[in-house]
């Protein structure tokens, strides 16, 4: 028996070593090929940003691009327009394989509302990049079920690590924005492999990152704890207020303008009039300029993190490309700041909280943000931060930007016999998609 049991250890070690040695290989071809996406991605991005900022005339042209980027996608983008939550649902159902063509399709699309000033992100197109890519590897290589579930989240991993520089975090988001309740460790080595690579692809590519100032070293203690209690009461409401107010446009805006070029032509004319009526360039594009003014300037209008929240909503509701993070990373680092100054905490801590916050909120990846942050503002921002993104998260309750998520546990404690998406509980307002958008047919 113990010969047996002997045997049957080394068995198990060398065929972890065997497991190791494949995802280290799988894990670095996803994060060199995301990687190097993602940077070519952010090249345009970047001077995207700086002629749209040259040429603010071009801004009035939103809604045309609209109407292009409309036509575009309802001619050849059907089995890709549902875009981050096709990821998820082919995660969970395993249905065929996400067109490789989402890659091209999304990055230019992203590209151009930027170019013409559509208040919009960055994540969700590194998410759908990454994963489209890895999901075209994977079938390839004619890799089994689980291997293609692993190769997927190692791919939103490689997309999220590589497009804000925090690679930590960029696997833990693999792992935990799939599904409520359960965070999938089974793809945790080729995710955090490829999340690694593909920041170090990226920065070797000359892509520099956005630098946030260092959040200072601040004692927690019973009364900051309320206060972060507060803080986090106030973030669950705007996170919530950013869902629904995005969720309802997008629903009432398919029920009255079936045509997606004709949404976003009017999403488009909307952006523009908003743009006018607030005279400013601050709420276009990634708004990455206010962000970095939160965390020092507290003559920060209060009201900033609201009209980005208008911008953003009706930009992305509309049908407008890109992801959420980055304007939500402007609401939450504006509403930080405003906060900070009402409860008595340092400008820089509370505006780097709220950054994470807001998006953990709304994203139901209270970890992923909790690490990001330590990741661009230092290690002395962990504590508060943990406990401001799980307090937002509870209390934000079971609603998600991402209502393709899977809810196994409640947040109440309750456990579902099944895993349910967030868009199919009784009482939601966002409905369940044609199949042809579950499955990317």
């Amino acid at each position: 028996m113990g010969a047996w049991l002997r045997q049957g250890a080394r068995l198990t070690k060398r065929d972890r070593l065997v497991a190791l040695g494949k995802w280290i290989v799988l894990g670095s071809l996803a994060g060199v090929l995301c990687g190097a996406v993602t940077a070519l991605f952010l090249w345009l991005l970047e001077r995207a940003t700086r002629f749209r900022t040259g040429h603010e005339v071009i801004v009035y042209s939103l809604p045309i691009a609209g109407l292009a980027i409309g036509w575009i996608y309802e001619r050849f983008g059907e089995s890709i327009k549902a875009g981050n939550n096709l990821v998820i649902d082919t995660i969970h159902d395993e249905g065929p394989e996400i067109p490789l063509r989402m890659t091209p399709m999304v990055l230019i699309g992203t590209a151009l509302t930027h170019l013409f000033g559509g208040s919009a992100g960055r994540e969700g197109t590194a998410v759908q990049m990454g994963a489209s890519i890895t999901d075209w590897v994977s079938h390839r290589l004619r890799v089994g079920k689980r291997v293609r579930r692993q190769l997927l989240a190692a791919g939103v991993a490689a997309g999220f690590g590589s497009v804000f520089g925090t690679p930590v975090a960029g696997a833990v988001f693999g792992l935990e924005f799939i599904a409520l309740g359960r965070i999938e460790t089974d793809a945790l080595v080729p995710a955090l492999v490829a999340s690694v690579i593909g920041d170090m692809t990226t920065r070797a590519l000359g892509i520099k990152h956005t630098q946030y100032p260092a959040a200072s070293q601040v004692t927690l203690t019973p009364l900051l704890f309320l206060k972060w209690l507060i803080f986090a009461l106030a973030v669950a409401m705007v996170a919530t207020a950013f869902i629904e107010l995005t969720h309802f446009i997008r629903k009432h805006g398919e029920r009255h303008l079936p045509r997606l070029p004709a949404r976003m032509f009017l999403g488009g004319l909307v952006v523009v009039g908003l743009w006018k009526l607030v005279g400013t360039n601050d709420y276009l594009g990634l708004g990455i300029p206010t962000i970095l003014r939160s965390f020092e300037d507290p003559t920060l209008p209060v009201y900033s993190f609201a009209l980005k929240l208008l911008f953003t909503a009706v930009t992305l509701g509309a049908g407008f490309l890109g992801g959420e993070v980055t304007p939500l990373f402007f609401i939450g680092a504006a509403l930080g700041s405003v906060l900070a100054q009402l409860l008595g905490i340092p400008l820089e801590l509370g505006a780097g909280v709220g950054l994470a916050a807001v998006f953990a909120a709304s994203s139901n990846t209270p970890l992923a943000l909790s690490i990001m942050a330590m990741e661009l503002l230092g290690a002395p921002i962990f504590p508060h931060v943990v406990i401001v993104c799980v307090l937002a998260y509870l209390l934000a309750g079971h609603r998600s930007i991402y209502p393709a998520q899977r809810m196994l546990n409640g947040k109440g404690g309750t456990r579902l016999t099944y895993p349910m998406a967030l868009r199919d509980l009784p009482g939601t307002p966002v409905p369940a998609p044609p199949k042809s958008d579950v499955k990317g047919s």
